[in-house]
This record gives C-alpha cells, sequence and structure tokens, in this order.
C-alpha cells in the first residue's frame, strides 16, 4: 500500500480497510488479521494499525473480543451504509471537479452514461 504523506497513515488504513468491508474481502463477522500482521503487510508501525482499529471500533463497524481479536461488524445495514458513503464522497469530488469546468449537470449525466456504456463495451470486447 502506497501511502499519500498529506492524509494521517491511520486515516488511510482505516479507508483501506471500509474498502476491503464493502467490496466483500472481509465478510461481516469475519476475523480480522492479527494487529501485528496487519502492520507488516501494510509496513507501518503496530501503534498505528492501533489507532486505525480503535476509531474502527468506537465506529462499531469492527468489534474487539478479548482473547479471541477483532471482528467485522455482523450488522449488514452499518455495512451499506458504509458503502453509501463511500459511493457518494466519490460523486461528490467527481460532480465539485466537474461544476469547476463549467459542466452542467445535465451533461454530467451524458459523460456519466457515456463512459458507462464504454465501460461495458470494452468488457464485452475483452471477453470475445
Amino acid at each position: 500500500m502506497e501511502f499519500d504523506d498529506k492524509i494521517p497513515i491511520y486515516y488511510q488504513i482505516k479507508e483501506y480497510i471500509y474498502r476491503q468491508m464493502v467490496t466483500g474481502k472481509l465478510e461481516p463477522g469475519e476475523k480480522m488479521p492479527a494487529v501485528r500482521k496487519l502492520a507488516v503487510d501494510l509496513t507501518v508501525n503496530v501503534n498505528t494499525i492501533q489507532r486505525a482499529l480503535s476509531e474502527l471500533v468506537s465506529e462499531k463497524m469492527v468489534e474487539s473480543k478479548r482473547g479471541k481479536g477483532n471482528f467485522v461488524t455482523e450488522d449488514e445495514s452499518k455495512i451499506q451504509a458504509l458503502k453509501d458513503q463511500l459511493i457518494m464522497e466519490q460523486l461528490k469530488q467527481m460532480y465539485e471537479s466537474l461544476q469547476k469546468l463549467g459542466v452542467s449537470d445535465q451533461e454530467i449525466l451524458e459523460y456519466v452514461n457515456r463512459y458507462v456504456k464504454e465501460q461495458e463495451d470494452d468488457q464485452n470486447d475483452s471477453r470475445n
């Protein structure tokens, strides 16, 4: 994982774990890797991992079970709400960037539709 110097590392780790949850790579109720393993895998200090996990626990996205480890929440509605939030953040960034370019709302929709169509066409071409 490559880190952005402008954003605290613990926050980027939190975002990484969020993505793992919403994509199903970490499933509801699944035991998470040990703190030390995460630290080695992500090449960061154990304390940095612990800070990210502490925030996830306080948000109730992760449950800490003493002596057993950390587990992804079993509440699928929380994971869905997280996914919705992440999608809306991405859309907000895109929308604001396009607005700065002077693109109207209608044009944004047209460009998004065209982009999705092109992606579908590319995927269909790669399958054939």
